[in-house]
């Protein structure tokens, strides 16, 4: 059986880079969208090198260019965003052009062009703070910022066009996913920034008292969330489903977990709190477990050894080479 054609939007950015990688590797036909706005074509370089592989350089936000590189494909598996959440607060009204409107373009030009599946990369910021753990997919819905706002009203589009129009699409909430090609800016890049400063010797900055928690999923187990939705998505029609691994970790204890690793003898610091940010998050996976087969196989201690490993093999200074370094 052939394998599918599938377009990712948001490709050369870090989940998105992993996932064509792997889809390419394993005989997918590969189609990808990106304005490198956030992503960075190194992410991407070594897919050049395929056959199967084909770019489109443009904004989702470009309605008739989504209509046309949708006309040949199976699946879109839509991830591109503007993800960064202090941005958002800056620019609103740009963050909600990019994640809801461009979502819009892409449900619509999935009813135009007969697409066979549509996969949604919400996020589980649009829960906001936890009112109970573990979050299950029931769990209200309280974006704290406007950047969650403007996934949750993508992600209540995608579930009104499953309803309304029967656009066979799922909803992926992924939580807070880290590993390789991870920038080390923005709201969700605590790991990237930790190991970073930890390798210099340098102090672990916490925004706030460090209780916060967050459920760390690695990206190899954010790939095969995905890949899993690829092949058992009639489970799914219509839902949204949450993949993370059900453990929450502090950030205190996450930055003494690292300095750890790194074998640094330096405290965190800590400084004020930071405005729209989430409290408490841990994913309930069960729906995940049960419909798809899911199952974590990185715990937090294994992932970062791992993404430590990435830098130790010199892949930290290509990393670096396009990651702002203003907190060194």
């Amino acid at each position: 059986m052939p394998k599918k054609k599938v377009l990712i939007t948001g490709a050369a950015g870090f989940i998105g880079s992993h996932l064509a990688e792997d889809l390419i590797e394993n005989g997918y036909s590969v189609k990808i969208i990106d304005d490198f706005s956030s992503g960075n074509v190194n992410n991407i370089i070594g897919l050049f090198n395929y056959k199967n592989f084909k770019m489109i350089r443009g904004s989702i936000t470009q309605k008739e260019l989504v209509v046309k590189a949708t006309s040949d494909v199976d699946v879109i598996l839509h991830l591109a965003a503007q993800i960064h959440v202090d941005r958002s607060i800056i620019e609103p009204r740009h963050t909600f052009e990019v994640n809801t409107l461009g979502t819009l373009n892409i449900l619509d030009a999935a009813l135009e062009n007969d697409i066979e599946l549509v996969v949604y990369a919400s996020t589980s910021e649009v829960y906001g703070t936890a009112i109970h753990v573990p979050m299950n997919e029931d769990h209200p819905l309280n974006p704290a910022s406007p950047y969650a706002a403007s996934k949750a009203a993508a992600d209540r589009l995608c579930f009104s066009y499953y309803n309304t129009y029967k656009l066979p699409v799922v909803i992926v909430r992924c939580f807070n996913t880290y590993g390789p090609r991870q920038k080390g800016t923005g709201y969700a890049a605590a790991i990237p920034k930790f190991l970073r400063r930890s390798l210099a010797g340098l102090a672990p900055v916490i925004y706030g008292d460090g209780r916060q928690t967050r459920d760390y999923m690695y990206v190899k187990d954010a790939v095969n969330a995905y890949k899993l939705v690829l092949k058992s998505y009639e489970n799914v029609l219509g839902k949204a489903v949450n993949f993370g691994t059900g453990k929450e970790v502090a950030i205190l204890k996450l930055a003494n977990i690292i300095l750890g690793l790194c074998g640094s003898k330096v405290k965190p610091v800590n400084v004020a709190p930071r405005a729209g940010e989430v409290k408490r998050l841990c994913a309930d996976i069960s729906l995940a477990e049960k419909e798809l087969g899911f199952v974590p196989k990185y715990n937090i201690e294994k992932g970062l050894k791992e993404f430590l490993q990435w830098y130790k093999e010199g892949r930290y200074e290509e990393w670096k080479a396009y990651t702002s370094e203003e907190e060194s």
